[in-house]
């Protein structure tokens, strides 16, 4: 297939466009900032661009990574976020469908999913972690989320209207820059990864691997959204013991994890206040990430010539 993949330039983009071409696609790269993945330097924000581009490329596919991301909060203004993640994924649906293309991949984020009364839970005291799946009405708390969750409709109602197959991907965390979580202060940045890869985190490759297979079977999913994390061992009746120990329930599922931890001068949080279910894309898109906090674990064992539990 011929493939517009906007946000070229950024993390997801290098991983995701190598393993597109390895496939036998042609990827077209589209990004304000130039890479080597890029082959049109503008903005999705630039509406005649992006038509100009889907039709003069022959475009049969899409994949929409390029957004505005929370960190840009501190320095652009909302209309930037409004135009770039609003304005700009309108402007891929009309082109998609004035160009009939066939599917539809859009990157979301978990992010959304974080209200405000939920967020001052996690501040306040709560008394359990949030459960969080698909079936929660999304209420954003930041000008990031509520972009987000716009272009999230938008990309339904093109589904509903137009018939163009939709797939939504809410990404949990996989980007490389340092966490800014305050319990992980005292944390090395590979132990607070490794450590939300039980709840909140997958690898890159992972989040380009879920795009790849969204892309996949988008025309018999019609449209549908997942959350995609590592998927995590808890289940709903340990959200209580997440907030009030959380190392203590890591060890029931993994018992040589405080060992193992120890050797290496890590820490678990003492609290974990959210837990994102990726069941749903293991059950309907069939994608299950393959790296996950027991592949950690096998890491540190093999590090120390431990044998596999």
């Amino acid at each position: 297939m011929r493939i517009l993949l906007t946000g070229s330039s950024g993390w997801l983009g290098g991983a995701l466009a190598p393993r597109l071409r390895a496939l036998g696609h042609d990827v077209i790269g589209l990004d304000p900032m130039p890479s080597v993945e890029t082959h049109i330097v503008g903005s999705i924000a630039d509406r005649d661009l992006v038509l100009h581009t889907v039709r003069g490329n022959r475009i049969e596919a899409i994949i929409h990574s390029g957004a505005l991301h929370k960190p840009n909060i501190e320095n652009r203004a909302n209309s930037d976020f409004v135009a770039t993640n609003v304005q700009g994924t309108l402007n891929l649906l009309d082109a998609a469908v004035a160009a009939g293309v066939q599917r539809f991949v859009f990157t979301s984020t978990t992010s959304l999913m974080i209200s405000q009364a939920i967020r001052d839970g996690f501040s306040g005291g709560a008394r359990k972690a949030a459960w969080l799946t698909e079936a929660m009405s999304p209420e954003p708390r930041n000008i990031y989320g509520v972009t987000k969750l716009s272009a999230e409709h938008l990309c339904r109602l093109y589904h509903i209207q137009h018939g163009l197959p939709v797939v939504v991907l809410r990404t949990a965390r996989f980007f490389p820059e340092a966490d800014d979580m305050a319990h992980a202060i005292e944390q090395s940045d590979a132990n607070t990864k490794a450590n939300e890869l039980l709840f909140r985190r997958l690898t890159v490759e992972d989040a380009a691997d879920a795009h790849i297979l969204a892309l996949e079977k988008a025309p018999q999913l019609g449209f549908d959204i997942f959350i995609v994390s590592a998927l995590t061992p808890f289940h709903p009746d340990d959200c209580a013991a997440l907030i009030a120990d959380a190392p203590s329930v890591v060890a029931r599922y993994f018992p040589d994890f405080p060992a193992l931890y120890a050797r290496r001068g890590w820490t678990m949080f003492s609290s974990i206040d959210r837990v994102y279910d990726a069941s749903r894309a293991r059950d309907r898109l069939g994608f299950v990430c393959k790296t996950g906090f027991a592949d950690v674990l096998a890491a540190l064992r093999a590090e120390e010539g431990l044998p596999s539990s």
